[in-house]
């Protein structure tokens, strides 16, 4: 099946836009055998029960008082993986990364979605207060916001290094039949030494939607004030 002729089109564009759609055909078809991989990777290793600082549910209602939650609780229940965002945000990284902040703008809106299949958190190095005022700025309601400011996970999950610089990554977890917490998977943007910033695209549609034009994406850079 070649793709619709449009009216007035040319031979040249018609069999050139042809040969693109089969190239996004077996693009789609690498990304299928790529998540099939991801899928069948052997149990990963057991992680620390971390603990981090939560606030209330409600933005609005203050920042007292925060309780302690260990990472095995954001489970909300039996057979549910666990998909947490770190968030660039805290010691090192006074300002909440820009980039972060848009790919955080489009969670909030598919929360409601994607916890209907599996769990899902964000977890930044910000002190608790610090990170709520960010979150009612931006008016995410729908984002479960973890502080990890007093320990190890951020670090140990390669999202922040000695010195306190942050990084943004993403990273998944399940539980075994024992309870115990083990590490599936985790993705940063820096995917090699020449590929930088592109290892977490597939999250946004922001990029995929540039990428559509002629333009393309360029040198855009996504900024928290417009």
């Amino acid at each position: 099946m070649r793709h619709t002729r449009l009216r007035g089109e040319s031979a040249e564009y018609g069999d050139a836009r042809e040969e693109l759609r089969q190239a996004e055909i077996e693009l789609m078809r690498r990304r299928e055998r790529v998540a099939e991989m991801r899928r069948g990777l052997p149990p990963g290793p057991v992680v620390d029960d971390y603990a981090f600082e939560e606030g209330p549910a409600d933005l609005s209602a203050g920042d007292d008082p925060a309780r302690s939650v260990r990472l095995g609780e954001l489970f909300s229940e039996p057979g549910r993986d666990l998909i947490v965002y770190h968030f660039m945000f805290g010691k090192q990284q006074k300002q909440a990364c820009p980039m972060c902040t848009m790919w955080l703008d489009g969670f909030n809106g598919i929360a409601h979605h994607v916890t209907q299949n599996v769990d899902f958190a964000v977890v930044a190095a910000a002190e608790l207060p610090v990170l709520r005022a960010h979150a009612r700025d931006r008016s995410w309601t729908n984002l479960r916001l973890l502080s990890a400011a007093a320990g190890t996970f951020k670090y140990d999950l390669g999202s922040e290094d000695a010195e306190g610089n942050q990084d943004s990554t993403v990273s998944v977890f399940s539980r075994d039949d024992t309870g115990a917490v083990r590490h599936v998977y985790s993705v940063h943007p820096r995917l090699s030494d020449d590929i930088d910033q592109r290892g977490i695209d597939l999250l946004t549609p922001v990029w995929h939607l540039l990428d559509l034009t002629p333009g393309g994406r360029g040198e855009w850079f996504p900024s928290l004030r417009y």
